[in-house]
């Protein structure tokens, strides 16, 4: 196939892998990899409590931390073990809809998972971030 003039070499490459016609099929795997790991993020962070916004397959996982005075704490507890936050905060959200989002890969581990879950659950008692209503727990992912 050609190469359009406005389109680079890599970018080509990258879609090609991604469409699975290189032969390798990694494109296909990662993706469906990153829909696992997207899925059971999500549905783990529910299932203990946490509010979050989005879809259920949108990778860009949303956990809203409410408070102003939780984007500082979040962030200095979580460099503290390794975890480097993206954090929004107001003016670029409600004065009240400060958050943190994840961002998942298809080359997170189910480990690497699971160890910023149980760092959320470390910071639960001191930022309060589990607000949920939800009545019913969803069922384990585990």
């Amino acid at each position: 196939e050609a190469v359009v003039s406005t389109q680079s070499t890599g970018v080509y490459a990258a879609t090609v892998a991604i469409m699975g016609r290189d032969g390798t099929g990694e494109g296909p795997r990662r993706i469906k990899q990153l829909a696992e790991n997207t899925r059971y993020f999500r549905k783990e962070l529910q299932r203990r409590g946490y509010i979050i916004y989005g879809e259920l397959c949108s990778p860009v996982v949303p956990l809203l931390l409410f408070r102003i005075s939780s984007i500082c704490a979040f962030a200095k507890h979580a460099l503290a073990r390794g975890v480097a936050p993206v954090i929004v905060g107001f003016p670029a959200t409600p004065i009240l809809g400060s958050r943190v989002r994840f961002c998942m890969s298809a080359s997170h581990t189910r480990d690497q998972l699971d160890k910023i879950l149980e760092m959320l659950e470390e910071m639960e008692p001191y930022l309060t971030m589990k607000l949920s209503r939800r009545r019913r727990p969803l069922p384990s992912s585990k």
